[in-house]
């Protein structure tokens, strides 16, 4: 059990029988009277944030979630493909369930699926990935007066990243997946 007062960011509770992450906190304490928390929570079903109060003595249970690694394999008829590591199981995911990563999707890499009651409800792409340039312009040597210009770059997954004039098409190209920076050339 989790107390209130222990609520920091990143935190996972159970908050009306579905998981939580605490995004953003405060500790609020009256003249008379208890403490309050009051809280920011997003739903890791749905993805809904909202703001919610809680007593210092409130106390809310662990959500026992889990995280499995899940190969994905292919798309077909909107639904994505992946096959757990250890069981080789085959989840098939709609297109909302993968809205954060669906920019990063490639055959056969892997993915931290997180489960919460043996149901998948989110997936999370590798911190880094090497991705294939597909289409960019030519950097022309002139186009800035510094010389460390950006250009647009479409990837073997359909994202587009700013990379530096220098990067061609068919190069294969390192990239952050929290925020799609480019880091280096491969």
């Amino acid at each position: 059990m989790i107390s209130a007062t222990e609520l920091r960011k990143g935190t996972k509770i159970l908050v009306r029988d579905e998981p939580h992450i605490v995004l953003d906190f405060q500790h609020n304490k009256m003249g008379r009277g208890g403490a309050l928390v009051r809280a920011k929570l997003k739903n890791l079903i749905t993805g809904s944030t909202f703001e919610e109060n809680f007593r210092s003595g409130e106390k809310f249970a662990n959500p026992q979630l889990e995280r499995r690694d899940m190969q994905y394999l292919y798309e077909q008829d909107g639904l994505y493909q992946f096959m757990d590591q250890q069981s080789y199981d085959q989840v098939a995911l709609n297109k909302d369930t993968l809205e954060d990563v669906l920019g990063y999707l490639k055959e056969q890499e892997i993915y931290q699926m997180l489960y919460f009651k043996e149901r998948p409800i989110g997936v999370t792409a590798p911190l880094f990935m090497n991705l294939k340039v597909q289409d960019t312009p030519p950097g022309v040597k002139g186009d800035t007066a510094q010389g460390g210009g950006n250009k647009p770059a479409t990837l073997e997954t359909g994202l587009v990243v700013h990379v530096p004039l220098f990067i061609n098409e068919g190069d294969i190209i390192k990239v952050d997946t929290r925020d799609a920076s480019y880091i280096e050339r491969i």
